[in-house]
């Protein structure tokens, strides 16, 4: 049952169906997004180990903030990136010692150049000497578990992914593994490969939280089950979608009301306002616009009206313009 409690690293996860890490999205109020409708535990956006380690701003001041609201049910996880081993060492001492998550992941699955290029993200997947020290170094520098996050391989048919997961549990002593089963090389597209994961489940001796395809709920439990992983983890299905957490958890069947959509939505910008301000908040939201006026069945008109707007205030009048009073109340 999805509802069931299971262990990570010697943590209660009071259920199994999480938040993945959304590489730019994951602030603390889309966790916090995700846990007000049930989520076990959910996971930040990816961050740079080299960030902390130089102990840059923004990253100090914002992609590593816990919110205490998120501490009411469940672990928070927090991501890295880097293939530095000694970097990623300091940078989880820093992380255990100035903030307050439960958990540390790491990214070697990111397919993006940009990530890719530094030989971190799925580049691990092709140096698993290196990806077995950093994994350790994260381990070590912080005393937390340690989660890893993998594709199956860097390109299609590989499976490079579930044989470096067994030298990461066996050598670095990781928590669990966050397992993708398409390749870096196809990023979203095609059919995931849940008999890879299924093996890799039976095989590894520690947790598997299974990612991808995982759109709706018929899908996702249908994946669950075939897989036998330890938990699902939900990412682009979530996205202006938080009752996707409750469907599967069985506290609701109905998809949301207009008036529902609506009602995220401002509550959504209320919480970008509060992090980054007024101004920031603006810009920032217009890549979450996308997902909540699909559902609500806006259309291009309004996309575009949306993504024109510089403030959350223009945004709001825009959606007055177009909704009812009742309907947004």
């Amino acid at each position: 049952m999805l509802t069931e409690p299971w262990t990570l690293g010697g943590l209660t996860v009071p259920n199994r169906v999480v938040l993945a890490p959304l590489a730019g999205i994951g602030t603390w109020f889309v966790r916090l997004q995700a846990k007000r409708y049930g989520a076990g535990m959910a996971t930040s956006e990816m961050v740079s180990s080299f960030a902390i380690h130089h102990r840059n701003e923004k990253t100090l001041g914002e992609m590593l903030r816990v919110d205490p609201r998120e501490r009411g049910t469940g672990p928070v996880s927090l991501q890295l990136f880097g293939q530095d081993p000694e970097i990623m060492r300091s940078a989880a001492a820093y992380v255990r010692e100035h903030t307050d998550v439960d958990v540390i992941d790491i990214n070697m699955g990111c397919p993006v150049p940009k990530v890719c290029k530094t030989g971190a993200g799925a580049a691990l997947l092709a140096d698993p000497g290196t990806a077995v020290a950093v994994a350790r170094a994260a381990r070590e520098g912080s005393g937390l578990p340690v989660t890893v996050k993998l594709r199956s391989g860097q390109r299609a048919g590989e499976r490079s992914g579930a044989q470096l997961a067994r030298r990461l549990v066996e050598d670095a002593g990781v928590a669990g593994i966050g397992f993708h089963p398409r390749s870096a090389q196809v990023h979203h597209k095609g059919t995931p490969d849940y008999a890879l994961a299924a093996q890799l489940v039976e095989e590894l001796p520690a947790p598997v939280i299974l990612s991808g395809g995982l759109s709706d709920a018929a899908s996702a439990q249908a994946a669950y089950e075939r897989t036998g992983a330890a938990a699902i983890m939900l990412a682009r299905g979530s996205l202006g979608n938080p009752w996707l957490f409750a469907q599967l958890l069985g506290d609701r069947e109905d998809e949301p009301s207009e008036s529902e959509v609506l009602a995220e939505l401002d509550w959504l910008m209320d919480r970008a306002v509060e992090h980054l301000g007024e101004v920031r908040a603006g810009r920032w939201l217009r890549k979450a616009y996308p997902w909540y006026v699909e559902r609500l069945g806006g259309g291009k008109a309004l996309q575009g009206a949306m993504q024109q707007t510089d403030t959350v205030a223009a945004a709001r009048a825009v959606l007055a313009g177009r909704f009812t009073l009742s309907a947004a109340a």
